[in-house]
């Protein structure tokens, strides 16, 4: 089984990469946290998934192996798929879907396209116990980030734009984290073209 590919993106989508090591260019398929966290790279390390079905060889890559460890939790549920599960990741941060599923908030697992009422509470059941809340060092200084009034007015455009409230929030976030005196048109601008 492979554990990690690491080489130089050759391309770069928000629902795939392919990374190009001696010569050979691997396609895996992504979350919005990865592909975030990919985009100023040139050069990246991701932690696989190899999914082996009789009509397909897929990858899934994924920036840290925390996001790989609840991925391989999600698709142990019944009903959840590894697309879905690369749904939730890209729909949720990491420490996001980890508090949600110990705290056993099943309406905010319901948010997330493609989640029912019986898949969340499936998912809570199965993971409740092995899925361990955690904040990490990046996401703290984001949610104080993300806080700010013109952050809150620009996340609160894109929403009305049709975007995802957490994917808006992590890109908003990373923008003004990144430069805080960036105007509210400029961030929603910047945003547009990273979502």
């Amino acid at each position: 089984m492979l554990d990690y590919i690491k080489g130089e993106i050759a391309e770069l989508t928000p629902t795939s990469v392919v990374i190009e090591v001696g010569g050979l260019g691997y396609t895996a398929s992504i979350s919005l946290n990865t592909y975030s966290a990919l985009t100023s790279s040139k050069d990246c390390k991701l932690y696989v998934y190899e999914a082996i079905r009789e009509d397909a060889h897929q990858l899934f890559g994924f920036i840290e192996k925390r996001e790989r460890e609840l991925f391989l939790h999600l698709i142990s549920v019944s009903g959840v798929g590894a697309n879905t599960a690369r749904m939730m990741l890209s729909s949720l941060a990491v420490y996001e879907l980890e508090g949600i599923i110990s705290s056993g908030n099943s309406s905010a697992l319901k948010t997330v396209k493609g989640i029912g009422s019986k898949t969340a509470e499936r998912i809570i059941i199965d993971l409740k116990d092995k899925v361990k809340p955690g904040v990490s060092s990046s996401a703290e200084s984001l949610v104080a980030v993300v806080q700010s009034e013109t952050a809150q007015e620009a996340i609160s455009a894109l929403v009305m734009l049709g975007f995802n409230q957490p994917a808006s929030q992590k890109v908003v976030g990373k923008l003004v984290k990144d430069n805080p005196d960036l105007t509210v048109e400029r961030i929603i601008k910047s945003a547009l073209k990273l979502l």
